[in-house]
């Protein structure tokens, strides 16, 4: 799970909460939180955990909204430079998040809470 990584340690933060989350309520054995820049752990650093912990194949999903530079070139690019060190590991590139009909309920929630909390 791949963010861009910030100055500001809150949001890096952020990132690690969430792939704890994920880590608890999916099926995947193997979780790993990265950021793109700014900050540790880096897509190569997560890959290299992953590949420890016995991944034979590493699913890198940007944690972004919507496709863009990063998510179909600068994230490609360095899990590709990771798996050089693991040959033995294949990787893949996931779709960011995008449209998902959960993300319509998601905003539908912020407005709600937003409203909620000013009246």
């Amino acid at each position: 799970m791949v963010d861009h990584g910030s100055q500001i340690e809150e949001s890096n933060a952020l990132l690690l909460e969430i792939a704890e989350a994920f880590r608890k309520q999916s099926d995947w054995e193997i979780v790993e939180p990265a950021h793109m820049e700014l900050a540790e752990p880096s897509i190569a650093t997560a890959f290299a955990r992953c590949a420890e912990q016995g991944a034979k194949l590493v699913a890198v999903m940007p944690y972004f909204l919507g496709p863009g530079r990063h998510s179909s070139q600068d994230i490609p690019r360095l899990a590709a430079a990771a798996a050089e060190d693991f040959p033995g590991v294949d990787y893949l590139v996931t779709a960011p998040l995008g449209l998902h009909e959960l993300m319509l309920q998601i905003i539908d929630d912020r407005i709600r809470q937003a409203l909620d909390a000013n009246g």
